[in-house]
């Protein structure tokens, strides 16, 4: 269904373009926690807690398991979204116990620590360590490490895709797929951006152009993380020997135009790259209950990625 124009009234009304994310993110944070909870249903899932040492903390990391475990289905370690700045494994239980009974796939979700707290790029730092204690760990999931995948939305998108980059980069393992739903990948989203939906999408749909600046703002160390690529990953020279990629976008999303792109780089270089868009979705639209169609034509498209 179309965005109509009362609905367009109502996003514009709770858009909340006055608000400055740099000032209220601990209220953020608090009122994510309250809106995100959901009934929990053991089941569908079974749930346990692990930690990875990291240097001089750990990385808490929650695991789903579906009840019926399915042969042969691929791990997925999960990112959550939240602008580096404010989401959880708490605040994401219903995406990660969802993930795994509609998929079949035993769900590794990561609670990286969060900006301004921890800047730049100490949350993908912490990402980075998890993966690779999990492909390690590959045989403890009993699954082999080309089953593992990356999954994560928006921030979590981004993390995902800069995960991967360093992977490559350094050697130490690599993931053989990825799945990037509405990730942000670029480094400017004011007016001046290149992309056309920053500008389209920028204002009115609760996502605004104006708070991905100020979320990247708190998750910078530094004016020169803007032209870093695992800040960015767009600004990547060489993009071979990337994971094949699903990317989903949102036709109402400010990072739409920027994720596509980025899908097209990988292709451009080589890789195996699916990009799909969801038509009359908003950014966000992925944690919504599965129930919603929007959600289940999105798990449809994973599933069918996850079996090619």
């Amino acid at each position: 269904m179309a965005i109509n124009k009362a609905m367009r009234a109502a996003l514009k009304a709770l858009s909340y373009p006055e608000i400055d994310i740099r000032k209220t993110y601990k209220l953020e944070r608090e009122l994510t926690n309250l809106t995100s909870i959901r009934l929990i249903r053991p089941e569908l899932y079974r749930i346990w807690n692990h930690k990875v040492p990291c240097q001089d903390h750990e990385i808490p990391i929650r695991i789903f398991s579906p009840s019926e475990e399915i042969a042969s289905r691929p791990v997925l370690i999960f990112i959550h979204g939240g602008g580096w700045v404010t989401g959880n494994i708490d605040s994401y239980n219903g995406v990660c116990s969802d993930m795994a009974h509609i998929t079949g796939c035993t769900v590794a979700s990561i609670d990286y620590r969060l900006a301004p707290e921890h800047r730049f790029p100490a949350g993908l730092e912490d990402c980075y360590t998890a993966a690779k204690e999990i492909f390690r760990e590959s045989a403890q999931f009993q699954v082999r490490e080309e089953d593992i995948v990356l999954i994560g939305d928006s921030a979590g998108g981004n993390l995902s895709a800069a995960v991967s980059l360093l992977a490559k980069d350094r050697g130490e393992f690599m993931p053989r797929r990825q799945i990037l739903i509405y990730p942000a990948v670029h480094n400017d989203h004011s007016d001046a951006s290149p992309f056309p939906s920053i500008r389209e999408n920028g204002s009115g749909y609760l996502l605004t152009s104006k708070r991905v600046c100020e979320y990247m703002e708190l998750y910078q160390s530094s004016p020169s993380d803007l032209e870093n690529p695992y800040y960015a990953p767009l600004l990547a020279k060489d993009l071979r020997g990337q994971p094949k990629t699903l990317i989903v976008t949102a036709e109402f999303c400010p990072l739409r135009d920027e994720g596509e792109a980025y899908g097209q780089r990988l292709g451009e270089a080589g890789n195996e790259v699916e990009i799909r868009r969801m038509p009359d979705a908003l950014h966000g639209y992925f944690s919504l209950p599965a129930r919603f169609d929007l959600v289940k034509r999105t798990y449809d498209i994973i599933n069918e990625f996850l079996e090619g």
